[in-house]
């Protein structure tokens, strides 16, 4: 296949050969107005019904030159062939682009300047035109320029010795911008494609049979034969699944794009790469009348990927060591209260998503009280997981004062303050007593806990909410919710429900219907939420979860749980009947002698120092559990004992040293109603 026919369909190739077209049917015309032959149509002029003339061979025939005037014929045209010097094939019309040279220029040669026509380029009858340029008729009365070319000023009627002095005008400039813009145009199509450092191949056809590669191409994937076919000759192509995307862009003349196609290393081409490359391919359609093509054009985007790769790379050891400090700030195991069953987890957002700062914990409290809590710092990345960090630290450190929820946030609020200003967070601090059957808490700016009773009812906690951490100026509360045997409770973060086409109150009454059917333990229940939910690994924001239960033990688990309690109103009286009550308790719950011991002795000592430092009326509690026995004595009087060194000539100071050596733990708070509750724990043998 000829690649002139291919290359001619490029834009400024299309405009030569328009002109060229042009030019030589007008030759014909003129030729035919002269003599007795008529033109055929493809610039071959036939005399007297004599077939084989052309129009040089009716000018001969003509006896001498062309008659001047109006009417007078241009210069003589070459003999119209096809391709380079080639006659046209026997039974086939010709082609309309036959008379194209081997060698194209893109584009057509630009006007010349009239001091250079005047200078190069004499005018008249039989003169000589460049190779490379199309000839065009002298300017006259009735007769137009060649298309495609300028008319130069100074010709047409009336230009004389005027005209002549307005072309002798030109500058030495223009003459050398002349020759620069025709030495471009008249650069041939092969060596433009050649020169392009860019991949670029053209083929044709229903087979896509190779017209040509330039150098860049053959330096790349090797040499190709010119007219083999694409899936053969091209095995590149075929790997890189291109073939049907040029079938389709010559069904629909449509150019398509594909983008950093990764190129295996080429071992055999002469500049083949050492390692893989990457290439954006661009399949643009070629159409003639007779046949259509591609034109394939590959553009090296390896640094470009590579830079993209590399950046990356770097985001995701940035992410993985923001999602590593994530993780290590939270409880690496969670503590397991002996009265719930506790399950939490965290994801953190997708690979397009920067680690926020949320944050759970359970911390245990003493004598059967849990503090469940859960938050989130507002913003991302590192610094978003370093104050979660500090916040979660100081929590742990509050609760070990045992205070209400409320102060608890109190002093996060001025905490938050001081770490960062810019920082706010949101947070839920909830306790729970197993003696009393309930979960307190107080919210700061977080969404609601929700509570499911044994029958599937779902109760939102909707008050006691204040601003978000670090705000100041407010005064938290605290707010009470049922949680007997059988309820579930979870706290969780916004990004569970908070979809940016819904609003966040659309999302907890979704996590309500899904919260009333999710049944089974809470490691189920987490995961149930999280489906239901739509929570997936490319989720867009951080979830942390927590759910915990108040399981009803049944059967054998029952008989390791047990409350008695004793109400004292003073008096010297009161220490006895504890002494005798704890014994008696104590021995039916079948504990060893020597445990026996150690909690009658340590329920007399709290009684006598309650009976001392505190205000009637008192109240011994006694509480077993499968893993430790509890003793708590609470009366009316908020002043919280400390232990201090008693000297030996002392006869008071050493009850709460006593209960500190023989105890496991020991502790004290503020109760509800003004007065105060201490205890102490012993470790169960055995105990779980």
């Amino acid at each position: 296949m000829n690649f002139t026919r291919w290359s001619a369909r490029l834009p400024g190739t299309q405009r030569r050969t328009a002109a060229a077209q042009a030019a030589i049917k007008a030759r014909a015309r003129s030729a035919g107005t002269s003599g007795s032959g008529s033109d055929d149509g493809n610039g071959t002029t036939r005399r007297g019904g004599a077939a084989g003339g052309t129009a040089d061979g009716e000018a001969e025939a003509g006896g001498g030159e062309p008659p001047a005037g109006p009417t007078a014929a241009p210069a003589a045209a070459p003999p119209a062939t096809s391709g380079s010097d080639r006659p046209a094939l026997p039974g086939r019309a010709a082609h309309p682009h036959d008379d194209v040279p081997d060698n194209p220029t893109v584009p057509a040669a630009r006007s010349r300047p009239p001091a250079a026509a005047e200078a190069g380029s004499p005018a008249g009858p039989g003169a000589e035109t460049a190779p490379d340029s199309v000839p065009a008729p002298a300017s006259g009365p009735g007769r137009e320029a060649a298309p495609g070319r300028e008319a130069a000023p100074g010709t047409g009627a009336g230009a004389g010795a005027g005209g002549d002095a307005e072309a002798g005008a030109g500058t030495a400039s223009d003459e050398a911008g002349w020759q620069r813009r025709r030495a471009i145009d008249a650069l041939p199509v092969r060596a433009l494609l050649g020169e392009v450092p860019a991949l670029a191949a053209v083929v044709h056809g229903p087979e896509h049979r190779i017209a040509f590669v330039n150098d860049a191409y053959s330096r790349v994937f090797g040499p190709r034969p010119t007219g083999a076919a694409a899936r053969e000759a091209l095995p590149e192509l075929v790997e890189l699944g291109l073939l049907p995307l040029m079938d389709q862009v010559r069904r629909s003349s449509r150019p398509r794009t594909v983008k950093s196609r990764r190129v295996p290393p080429q071992q055999g081409a002469p500049g083949g790469r050492r390692r893989p490359g990457y290439y954006t391919f661009t399949c643009t359609p070629i159409s003639t009348s007779g046949d259509s093509g591609v034109l394939i054009f590959a553009a090296d985007v390896t640094d470009q990927v590579e830079a993209a790769e590399r950046l990356r790379a770097s985001e995701r050891r940035q992410r993985e060591a923001a999602v590593t400090l994530q993780r290590s700030l939270l409880p690496q195991e969670l503590e397991q209260p002996d009265d719930l069953r506790v399950a939490a987890t965290y994801q953190p957002g997708g690979t397009d998503a920067a680690v926020g700062g949320d944050w759970y914990d359970v911390i245990t409290l003493g004598a059967g009280r849990t503090a469940l809590v859960i938050g989130d710092v507002m913003g991302r990345g590192v610094r978003a997981a370093a104050v979660m960090g500090q916040l979660r630290t100081a929590v742990r450190a509050y609760a070990r004062l045992d205070l209400p929820p409320h102060e608890i946030l109190q002093l996060l609020d001025g905490l938050a303050a001081e770490i960062d200003a810019s920082q706010i967070a949101t947070c839920v601090y909830a306790v729970h007593d197993p003696n009393e059957g309930c979960l307190s808490y107080a919210s700061a700016g977080h969404v609601p806990i929700l509570v499911r009773d044994a029958d599937g009812t779902v109760l939102r906690a909707t008050e006691h909410t204040g601003p978000p951490l670090g705000t100041g100026g407010w005064l938290h509360t605290s707010g009470s919710l049922p949680l007997p045997e059988g309820a579930t409770a979870v706290l969780y973060t916004d990004g569970l429900i908070e979809r940016r086409d819904a609003d966040i109150d659309e999302g907890v009454a979704a996590l309500e219907h899904a919260f009333a059917g999710a049944t089974g333990s809470p490691d189920i229940v987490c995961d149930r939420l999280l489906r239901a939910l739509g929570i997936t690994e490319d989720h867009d924001d951080d979830v942390a979860l927590l759910v915990f239960q108040h399981p009803a033990r049944t059967g054998p688990d029952a008989e390791l749980f047990h409350n008695a309690a004793l109400d004292l109103l003073g008096g010297t009286e009161a220490a006895p009947r504890a002494r005798a009550f704890a014994s008696g308790v104590l021995a039916s719950w079948r504990f060893p002698t020597e445990l026996r011991d150690l909690g009658v002795l340590a329920a007399s000592e709290l009684v006598a120092n309650s009976l001392q430092h505190g205000t009637p009326p008192m109240r011994l509690l006694l509480r077993r559990t499968d893993r430790r026995l509890i003793i708590e004595v609470t009366d009316g009087d908020d002043h919280l004992p400390r232990r201090c060194r008693a000297e030996p000539g002392d006869e008071a100071g050493r009850g709460i040293s006593i209960i500190a050596t023989i105890a496991s733990a020991w502790g004290s708070r503020r109760t509800p109603g003004g007065g105060k509750s201490v205890w102490c724990e012993f470790a169960l043998p055995g105990g779980r």
